[in-house]
């Protein structure tokens, strides 16, 4: 081992040393951390653009993807199809299934003891992967003692040569029959179904567009803020609310547009106490002939041309003179030239628009929009989710050899770089990301108002990288004609066909192995249409299914789950889902079908992994340290 050679190298080996008293211990933990470096992978799920759609989520989320089930038939095959149902059903809803048991009259103490059996049968099974300190900090705190001794039971030796029950099995009976009895087995089993769910998969990434279009994103942002193992990669619609919760007001306006417009007000003024009383007041009296959902469209719809046209204005650079629109509508004629062809338009009232200045906010539509944007930047709840997405949620994650974004690497036609001035500065491929990255965590930890504007870009620029393309917002609001709401995509749309194209991208982020691979969101995949998420040969595959209802008559299926494990990767794709009750009361399950594309010449292991590179990286450090020590350049304590 090489001694360390500068003062800076001796002074953090001696600030490691006060981790460890003696030479033993310091053998001790190397000796672990090489083990664990030999395990196999961890499971990772990935899930994208869920859209508000928290019963499915939920739902997903419970029978992990389908990996539950799976797992159920494989290791437990004696089981009929009912009772592995059933089982199942116990693992996802625990508190629904005992409370309908306990409706039924006593619950017999056997069915306790098999449900104990099983449970913790599948619980040790999945651990296997897993150092016994890991599956510890899995389980729940208050049932951690019980579970490990439970998972960790094995016949004695002097049950075996006596053929009688053993004393180990006998400490393991007591344990289950004292919970019975004392009216705390139901927690038990409830701890079980957690720790089954945690150990089942290790890692989830979620490929953004957490909100927006379904009913409780808030409650979606509530699973993923106590999840045990989640990152985050930012989809547009996530943006957008990260704008609104920062400040900016283009970003508050279209989050309220997209609400009102799918009929979600819950979520503003039940899930984040954003009152609305103020902007239905002021939409009512400027649109009386209206119902007030549509007013309230209408008056916000107004606000937001006006305060994107102001943003447009300010910053030249983000190049979308061509949505200024507002001011181009031939009121007289109902009519508005784009790009040289003329759009009929609806008939359209803009009472608070002035000819002079129509970009201009008149004296009450500021009132209400300084009201909302306190109530935005000021709402707890909302500030504690977006927290999470800052804290948890980057542009972009190369995780394990493969590169996770929402949207797109923006392009040229001819397939290269989109070279983009931002901050003075032309940026291309990773440098893009990554400026959009620090720029987004800056709006919402210093407010500069060129940041929020920023903000806004990401969300509906066309070179942006969680949207790449030309969104159509202002045709879709006031022109009939759908041919005018076509939104052309950036390049990389259809690059991303090209496998050399996507390993270029990876290589430009620094993923060089065979295996990586590029997962996508953003766009729904129409597999009605015999569209294929996988693309480039496998080398950038496409997640986005349609877990929002909007669009599963498109798309034929209801959202996939990509799954990697130690072995290779795998699609599943999710049947549109019922409900949570139906799913409780019937224990109807989500069809799920797999599908492996890729799988790894050489089993992956943990040494194979970001997490097994830093333990790499700390065993290294403290073999410095042990050398260190025995050469008698640094003492330890004892």
């Amino acid at each position: 081992m090489e001694q360390p050679s500068s003062s800076e190298s001796l002074k953090y080996l001696r600030l490691l040393a006060e981790q460890f008293p003696t030479i033993e211990a310091l053998c001790t933990e190397i000796s672990r951390l090489s083990a664990q470096l030999s395990l196999p992978k961890g499971t990772e799920h990935f899930m994208s653009d869920i859209h508000g759609e928290y019963e499915a989520f939920c739902h997903i989320m419970n029978n992990c993807s389908g990996v539950i089930r799976e797992k159920v038939h494989l290791w437990l095959s004696d089981l009929s199809d009912r009772e592995a149902d059933a089982l199942c059903t116990l693992i996802y809803y625990p508190d629904a299934i005992l409370r309908k048991h306990h409706r039924k009259g006593e619950i017999p103490a056997a069915w306790y003891r098999q449900q104990v059996e099983r449970l913790t049968y599948l619980a040790r099974m999945l651990s296997s992967k897993y150092t016994r300190e890991k599956v510890r900090r899995a389980m729940p705190d208050d049932w951690a003692f019980l579970l490990d001794e439970l998972m960790h039971y094995q016949n004695d030796e002097e049950g075996e040569e006596t053929e009688q029950v053993g004393n180990r099995r006998l400490y393991h009976d007591a344990i289950i029959e004292t919970l019975i009895t004392t009216m705390g087995i139901d927690s038990l089993l409830k701890a079980l179904t957690v720790l089954i769910k945690n150990l089942a998969v290790d890692r989830l990434h979620v490929v953004g567009d957490i909100f927006d279009r379904g009913p409780r994103a808030d409650s979606i942002m509530e699973i993923l803020i106590h999840h045990h193992s989640v990152d985050i990669e930012w989809g547009n619609h996530d943006i957008l609310w990260m704008g609104a919760a920062s400040g900016s007001e283009c970003c508050i306006a279209a989050v309220l547009r997209n609400s009102l417009s799918y009929g979600n007000m819950d979520i503003l003024e039940r899930g984040y106490g954003i009152p609305l009383r103020e902007l239905t007041l002021f939409a009512e009296k400027l649109y009386p002939g209206l119902s007030p959902e549509k007013a309230m469209v209408e008056a916000v719809s107004i606000m937001m041309f006006k305060l994107e046209g102001q943003l447009i204005r300010r910053n030249p650079e983000f190049g979308m003179e061509d949505r200024l629109l507002l001011h181009k509508m031939d009121l007289e004629h109902h009519q508005i030239e784009i790009d040289g062809e003329i759009w009929p338009l609806r008939e359209v009232s803009l009472p608070t628009v002035d000819p002079a200045d129509p970009y201009a906010l008149s004296d009450e539509e500021k009132q209400v929009m300084a009201k909302l944007r306190h109530a935005f930047t000021h709402s707890i709840r909302l500030n504690e989710h977006i927290t999470f997405l800052y804290r948890r949620g980057w542009m972009y994650r190369a995780f394990n050899g493969n590169l996770l974004f929402h949207g797109c690497v923006p392009l040229n036609e001819d397939g290269t770089f989109l070279r983009k001035k931002l901050g003075g500065v032309l940026l291309s491929g990773k440098a893009l990301m990554d400026y959009a990255d620090r720029t987004a965590r800056r709006a919402f930890y210093t407010g500069d108002q060129a940041s929020l504007d920023f903000m806004w870009y990401l969300w509906c620029g066309t070179d942006s990288p969680v949207c790449g393309r030309k969104i159509k917002t202002f045709a879709r609001a006031f022109i009939p004609d759908e041919r005018a709401w076509h939104e052309p995509r950036n390049p990389y749309y259809k690059w991303y066909n090209s496998e050399s194209k996507c390993v270029e991208i990876l290589q430009e982020f620094g993923l060089t192995e065979e295996t990586s691979c590029i997962v996508n969101g953003h766009t729904p995949i129409r597999v009605t249409h015999g569209e294929s998420p996988l693309k480039a040969g496998g080398k950038l595959v496409v997640i986005d299914g349609g877990f929002c209802k909007a669009y599963q008559k498109t798309t034929g299926i209801a959202g996939y789950t990509l799954i990697s494990n130690s072995h290779g990767m795998r699609l599943m794709s999710h049947q549109p889902f019922t409900t949570l009750q139906d799913a409780q009361e019937t224990g109807r399950d989500i069809h799920s079908q797999s599908y492996e594309f890729k799988t790894f010449a050489r089993r992956k292991y943990a040494v194979d992994t970001e997490r097994g590179r830093l333990l790499k990286e700390r065993m290294n450090d403290l073999l410095q340290l042990l050398d260190a020590c025995r050469s008698g350049i640094i003492t330890l304590q004892k």
